[in-house]
């Protein structure tokens, strides 16, 4: 007999075969049993909050006297938590108006950022911590925070990981499982370390391709094999993805819930989460030469009865 893991990845692998085959031959009114409310296998073990169960969610001013509690009213279990999305922490080596210029935030820009979180009482939690929140399984602490970082550039372990860790705060890594160990990425050992040090790990395919154009086998490797390899490293289930460049669609989006994944995260701007579009969340993207206080401004409020200092810069 095949031992548990195997028997959920088999299913899932087998769920994630029907999705394709009903993309490939367009007959999309099968999905209706995902829209119905089945899961995936290795989904079910983590179920989404019911609409019939109210939900309280925890708020702290920066010096830990608690707030007035926003209650998420049944039939409405939405968050409001703000998902910070990074990519390189350095001193960038293109030219301004760039690509790989507006994605690096330089390494003095994120300490004052991580500063200002600090000393205005957020508290960085990772997608885990959300999707428990909203199965009714968990509870958040005031001002939460996620802070993900996008492809798995080295930098993040020599640079960001160093100032997160002075924090206590914990982040979120979307790795490109082909990408691990190539000059300027993570090693495998080091995502070890970091996933044994708090930092959650999550699937961004194995080649960072736009998966809403490729074909139907290559959507199975990219995230069955990307997710796999993750979890052949830190030995355990990688349930948060990351689609590549933002690229997504109803179909690309139920493939990657067969794939067994409990969410997945967007480009799109915004900071609300629900179960039910848990396969869309958006994040909040902070750029590059990012002023502080408009790092600040969109972050947005969280608890009306609690004010965060003005940043300067």
């Amino acid at each position: 007999m095949l031992p548990q893991v195997w028997r959920v990845r088999a299913a899932a692998a087998l769920a994630l075969v029907l999705v394709l085959a009903v993309v490939a031959s367009g007959r999309m009114g099968l999905f209706a049993r995902w829209q119905g409310g089945q899961t995936s296998p290795v989904a079910a073990q983590h179920p989404s909050t019911s609409a019939s169960v109210p939900a309280t969610f925890p708020s702290a001013p920066p010096g830990g006297k608690p707030a007035a509690s926003e209650i998420v009213e049944p039939g409405r279990p939405q968050l409001h938590v703000p998902v910070l999305m990074y990519h390189y922490i350095r001193v960038p080596k293109e030219p301004p108006r760039t690509v790989g210029y507006d994605l690096s935030v330089t390494p003095d820009d994120f300490r004052a950022q991580m500063d200002w979180l600090a000393q205005n009482g957020y508290s960085p939690v990772t997608l885990r911590d959300v999707s428990a929140y909203l199965a009714n399984l968990g509870t958040l602490p005031g001002r939460p925070v996620v802070l993900t970082f996008d492809d798995g550039y080295a930098d993040f372990y020599s640079t960001a990981w160093p100032v997160l860790r002075e924090h206590h705060f914990t982040a979120v890594a979307y790795l490109v499982s082909g990408f691990l160990g190539r000059p300027g990425y993570l090693t495998p050992e080091q995502v070890a370390e970091l996933d044994r040090a708090g930092v959650e790990v999550g699937a961004h395919t194995v080649t960072h391709v736009d998966l809403t154009i490729v074909a139907a086998a290559d959507l199975v490797h990219e995230l069955m094999d990307g997710k796999a390899s993750l979890e052949h490293i830190v030995n355990h289930p990688v349930l948060d993805f990351s689609y590549p460049s933002g690229r997504h669609n109803p179909a690309v989006e139920k493939a990657v819930q067969a794939a067994g994944f409990d969410t997945a995260t967007t480009t799109e701007p915004g900071a609300a989460e629900s179960a039910d579009s848990r396969y869309a969340w958006p994040r909040v993207r902070v750029e590059g030469q990012e002023p502080l206080a408009r790092f600040a401004q969109n972050l947005g409020p969280l608890d009306p009865t609690v004010q965060a200092s003005s940043p300067t810069g």
